[in-house]
């Protein structure tokens, strides 16, 4: 277990809450008035699209950037006055990589050390901690530069935790990592959760990733269209989803409109339903249309559904249109 030197204001408290923030960069508004809150101990997922304001909102509470409107606070520290306090108190993993690669693994990780005032004995313990837990012992001698994508990505998560942070924040974690990895990492995320009482904070654009967390905050174009637990979100959608295919969809959804007094979504050249009995649905759609429907696919409600259901448009197009 990570030995816990901090304040006792802060191990009293390490929520995160975000109120009313907006920014632009020039014309663009990357976020438009986001409001949620970490509790503390929690693992809370940011889910949305690349471009969605995921990494402009991860700039700015790991205090990369100045808010330009709203308020925000980490463990109590106001994010616009106490910054200093809150670098002091987070572990940070950035998307873009930020090692040495001329420098050896384990010096990488002592000079990460020697920036929190971290030495000795105390700094040989925690670095073995965070190689021994990311499956890193064995290329702690070796050059950063020599190493895969996936294993930079492990000290660079291993950086930020050296300093044993009550609040850690995780810009798309397992970009690079195989699924071996990803579960090595989402096993230890969770061991410093339960032990530690850690509270964590990722964005992400993977479905499978977002389905670890406590918590999510799904992002469309800045703004957060939902939030819940994944089990809550995918309830939401209120019932099965069955995805409709046929040659001329405008004129099957008015059909269906017409017989069955429910509007199909149009997504590209598909047609989408939730029904709380989809199964039945089905076959009376079948029976109804058999010359209209050229295949039809009956599902429960994804991750991906929900983003259907609260944005009107797929994930993949929300990336595209940024």
């Amino acid at each position: 277990m990570l030995s816990n030197t901090l304040p006792q204001q802060t191990a009293r408290a390490s929520r995160i809450v975000v109120q009313d923030i907006s920014h632009h960069y020039g014309q663009r508004l990357a976020l438009n008035q986001l409001s949620f809150e970490v509790h503390s101990g929690e693992i809370f997922g940011l889910l949305g699209p690349n471009g969605g304001g995921k990494t402009t909102l991860f700039r700015l509470l790991s205090t990369l950037l100045p808010l330009q409107a709203g308020s925000a606070e980490i463990a109590g520290f106001d994010l616009a006055t106490r910054s200093q306090e809150i670098r002091n108190l987070i572990g940070v993993t950035f998307q873009s990589p930020s090692l040495d690669g001329k420098l050896t693994v384990q010096e990488n990780l002592k000079h990460q050390a020697h920036l929190y005032g971290i030495s000795g004995a105390l700094m040989r313990d925690r670095i073995a901690n965070a190689l021994s837990h990311l499956g890193l012992t064995d290329r702690k001698g070796d050059l950063a530069e020599s190493l895969s994508g996936g294993l930079k990505r492990r000290v660079e998560i291993a950086k930020g935790l050296l300093h044993s942070p009550r609040v850690l924040l995780l810009d798309e974690p397992s970009t690079g990592l195989d699924p071996g990895a990803r579960h090595d990492l989402w096993k230890y995320l969770k061991q410093l959760q339960q032990e530690n009482g850690v509270t964590i904070l990722i964005t992400t654009h993977l479905m499978e990733e977002a389905e670890h967390c406590d918590r999510l905050g799904i992002l469309n174009r800045g703004e957060l269209v939902t939030c819940g637990t994944p089990d809550e979100l995918r309830a939401s959608v209120g019932g099965d989803c069955l995805t409709i295919q046929a040659e001329h969809p405008d004129e099957l959804a008015r059909l269906i409109t017409e017989k069955f007094g429910v509007t199909p979504q149009r997504i590209n050249a598909s047609l989408r339903l939730e029904h709380t009995r989809g199964h039945e649905f089905l076959k009376d759609l079948i029976d109804a249309f058999p010359d209209q429907v050229t295949s039809v696919s009956l599902g429960k409600p994804t991750l991906e559904d929900v983003f259907i259901h609260e944005t009107g448009h797929q994930f993949w197009q929300a990336e595209e249109s940024e």
